[in-house]
C-alpha cells in the first residue's frame, strides 16, 4: 500500500482535478490510498461562513452560495450538464447539492454555542465536497475507485479544532475497510469523536491523516504532492533564494515542523518514524522528479540553513510585582493557565525576575489569560510579532534575519536561534 495526499492548491479548480488523474496515471495507482484537502481556498471561505453564522446571520447565505458557486463552476468543467434534462444529469451534481443540505440543515438546527463544535461540523464539508467531485472524476474516466467517509475510519476525542487520534480504535476501523487494492479516496483533516460529530486534527492536517492511514495500514511510503519542487530550506513566500532539500532525517523533519515549516505538519512524522515509513514530498506539476525523501538517519542534504517564520504570534513577558524571582511555583502557574486558555507556546525564555513567552492565540482566549495574569504579575504583551527560526544557522544566516528587524527576544542553542520580531 501507498499513501499519496494532495493539497488544495493541487485540486483548486478542474485542471487541477484532471492534473490529480495525470499524476495517479504517470506514477501508478494500484493500491494506493488518495487523501484529498478542501479545493483551493474553501476552508477560508467556510470560516467566513462560520462567522457569518455566529456575527452575522444576514450574509450567511449568501457566503454559503460563494462556496457553492465555486464547486459548482469546477462541476460544470468536469461533467456534462444539460438543464433540460435534469433527471438525467450525472450523480454528482445531486450528490454535492445533498452535501451543502446537510450543511443548511445543521446551521438551521444548531442549539450548541460552542464555536469550535460548530468549527468542526462546518469546515469539513469543504473536504467531502472535494473528494466526492474527484472520486466521481476518476470513475468517469476509468481510474475507478472507492469513496471512504474518513470519519468512519479515524476516532478521535472531542478535542474541536486539534482533537487527539484514538489509536487503537481507529487501527481497528482502518484494518477492517481496507483489504483489496482498489484506489481509495478519502479526506484530510477530519475524524470523528465517540458521538460521531465531526473532529478536526487542527489547520493543515491532511498530512496527518496520511501518516495515520499509512500507519495502521503498514504502507511502504507516504507522498506528499505540492506546488513545491519538495522540502526547501525556506518558504519561498517569505524568504528569496530558497533551495530544495534532497533528503533529510524524520529528527530533522520533525524539528522544522514543530518549528512551524509549513510544508508538513508537525505530527505527520511521529506515526511514519514509528515504522519507519519514508515520506516523499514531490512536485504534482512534475511528478517524475525525485523531490525530497524524508527517512530515518539521513543527513541533511545540502548542508544548509534552514529558516522558519510564524507569522501573528504574541509575545507576553511577565515580571514579579515586588521584583522577587519567579521561581518553579510562579513557573508551574504560568503553564496552568496557558494550558487553561489553550495557547501553543512556541518560545519560552526566563531569567531571575522575568519570563517571556511567545505563544499562538489560535482559539482567541488571550484577553482572559491576560485579566489572569495581571492579577499576580506585572504583564507587557506584544501582539502581531513574527518568530523566525533558523536551523543549523551560521553567523551571516543569523545577520541577515537581523537586518532592518527590531528584536524583541533572541535565543540561541547549539543547532537553533529564534528571534521574536516586531
Amino acid at each position: 500500500m501507498q499513501v499519496f495526499k494532495f493539497g488544495g492548491a493541487s485540486v483548486k479548480d478542474a485542471h487541477g482535478v484532471k492534473n490529480l488523474a495525470s499524476v495517479l496515471q504517470k506514477v501508478g495507482y494500484k493500491k494506493t490510498l488518495v487523501v484529498v484537502s478542501a479545493m483551493g481556498k474553501t476552508t477560508n471561505a467556510l470560516e467566513i461562513v462560520i462567522n457569518n453564522y455566529f456575527k452575522n446571520k444576514a450574509e450567511l447565505q449568501s457566503s454559503i452560495q460563494e462556496v457553492k458557486k465555486y464547486h459548482n463552476a469546477i462541476l460544470l468543467d468536469l461533467f456534462d450538464f444539460d438543464s433540460s434534462r435534469e433527471n438525467e444529469q450525472h450523480n454528482v451534481f445531486k450528490e454535492v447539492s445533498t452535501l451543502f443540505d446537510e450543511l443548511n440543515n445543521f446551521l438551521n438546527t444548531n442549539k450548541s454555542p460552542d464555536y469550535n463544535f460548530v468549527y468542526d461540523q462546518v469546515i469539513g464539508y469543504g473536504e467531502l465536497v472535494s473528494t466526492l467531485i474527484i472520486s466521481h472524476y476518476l470513475n468517469e474516466i476509468e481510474i475507478k475507485n472507492i469513496w471512504v467517509d474518513v470519519r468512519e475510519c479515524i476516532k478521535t476525542d472531542n478535542y474541536y479544532r486539534r482533537a487527539n487520534v484514538n489509536w487503537d480504535a481507529t487501527q481497528t476501523l482502518i484494518t477492517a475497510k481496507f483489504k483489496s487494492s482498489t484506489l481509495h479516496i478519502t479526506q484530510g483533516f477530519l475524524g470523528s469523536d465517540p458521538n460521531n460529530f465531526t473532529t478536526t486534527l487542527g489547520r493543515e492536517g491532511s498530512d496527518y491523516t496520511a501518516a495515520i492511514f499509512a500507519y495502521c495500514l503498514n504502507a511502504e511510503s507516504v507522498t506528499i504532492w505540492k506546488d513545491v519542487p519538495g522540502v526547501l530550506n525556506a518558504d519561498p513566500r517569505y524568504f528569496e533564494n530558497a533551495q530544495l532539500l534532497n533528503k533529510i532525517s524524520y529528527r530533522e523533519a520533525i524539528e522544522l515542523a514543530f518549528y512551524g515549516a509549513s510544508v508538513i505538519h508537525p505530527k505527520t512524522l511521529q506515526p511514519l518514524q514509528g515504522k519507519e515509513i519514508p515520506l516523499y514530498v514531490k512536485s504534482f506539476l512534475n511528478p517524475e522528479n525525485p523531490g525530497t525523501k524524508v527517512g530515518k538517519g539521513t543527513p541533511l542534504e545540502p548542508n544548509i540553513p534552514c529558516f522558519i517564520v510564524k507569522k501573528s504570534q504574541v509575545l507576553i513577558s511577565l515580571s514579579s510585582l515586588d521584583f522577587s524571582y519567579i521561581v518553579e511555583e510562579n513557573i508551574s502557574e504560568i503553564f496552568s493557565l496557558l494550558h487553561l486558555y489553550k495557547m501553543k507556546v512556541d518560545v519560552i525564555q526566563n531569567s531571575a525576575i522575568s519570563f517571556s513567552v511567545c505563544v499562538d492565540n489560535l482559539y482567541s482566549n488571550l484577553e482572559k489569560l491576560l485579566h489572569h495574569l495581571k492579577a499576580k504579575f506585572k504583564v507587557t504583551c506584544h501582539e502581531e510579532v513574527s518568530l523566525y527560526t533558523i536551523r543549523n544557522y551560521s553567523e551571516t544566516s543569523i545577520q541577515q534575519l537581523e537586518q532592518d528587524k527590531t528584536i524583541l527576544l533572541k535565543q540561541l542553542t547549539q543547532e537553533t536561534v529564534q528571534m521574536v520580531t516586531l
